[in-house]
């Protein structure tokens, strides 16, 4: 089983190259970062996680500019989107960022996909709610066909261009993982369609052992499994660990870089 960090990238914490770097040294194996493209002032959308919306949620950075700041301060560590708001991104502009980012890092770039839940944040890039999930299959099947295909071509519902050159293609053969995020009723069926792994938040998913094995017998292939906002406890980290999980995502506060280097610390004393 291998570690990485899941973290919100902002302005007034640590930089993404001094967090990259810091991640390495310390044996890490990937860095998941979050997006979110802005925050709407009037907002009638509860936030999953509470009364109140942290602060870091209005600041965070362009995911990859961030990622990479990141690969390129870097030799080994994965460089993945946690999550990615596709639904608020043009599939074209997205295919390419992903293939520049994988190029540049070398084949280490990973892309963690959902819907998110901020409808008024949807809305004000043109994404109707309640059509989102149908939305966001085309575009990462828009984004693969960009990838893989020399002449590029796709015509759904939402998404429809004729034939198209688009490069760079990424160094990842066929393409950079794309992993699903959610633990609803339809993501195995989004895994199963478009996804290469399964990417749940500690605590929402059920029961791990029971679903991780519904989900790999479906597929009929080990499905990889990473685990988002793992608790830094090591009863947990063994808990997944026998479940089959195959990362943990331990989720890094948004600090300055001195109290950042503190918790990854304490981090790695549980790879």
């Amino acid at each position: 089983m291998e570690f990485g960090v899941s973290t919100f990238v902002t302005d007034d914490g640590i930089r993404p190259a001094a967090l990259g770097r810091a991640l390495e040294e310390r044996g890490f194996a990937s860095l998941y970062v979050a997006e979110h493209t802005h925050i709407p002032v009037k907002r009638e959308t509860p936030w999953p996680g509470g009364d109140e919306l942290p602060r870091h949620y209005h600041r965070t950075l362009d995911p990859f500019v961030a990622l990479t700041a990141a690969a390129t301060a870097t030799e080994r560590l994965r460089v993945a989107t946690g999550i990615a708001l596709i639904i608020q991104r043009d599939p074209i502009t997205l295919a390419k960022e992903v293939a520049s980012l994988d190029l540049v890092s070398d084949g280490r770039a990973a892309l963690g996909i959902g819907a998110g839940w901020n409808r008024e944040e949807m809305r004000n890039h043109g994404t109707d709610p309640t059509t989102r999930m149908r939305l966001l299959r085309e575009r990462v099947l828009a984004v693969k066909e960009l990838w893989t295909k020399d002449e590029a071509e796709f015509h759904g519902e939402f998404v429809d261009f004729d034939p198209v050159f688009s490069y760079p293609k990424p160094v990842q053969e066929p393409h950079p993982p794309v992993l699903i995020g959610g633990a609803g009723p339809t993501t195995f069926d989004r895994v199963l369609e478009f996804g290469d792994g399964w990417m749940p938040i500690y605590g929402a998913a059920g029961d791990l052992v029971a679903n991780i094995a519904e989900l790999r017998e479906g597929a009929g292939r080990a499905v990889p499994v990473t685990v988002f906002a793992t608790p830094d406890r090591r009863e947990i980290v063994a808990e997944l660990e026998a479940a089959g999980v195959d990362e943990v995502l331990f989720q890094l506060p948004t600090e300055p870089e001195d109290e950042s280097l503190r918790i990854l610390d304490r981090f790695a004393e549980l790879t």
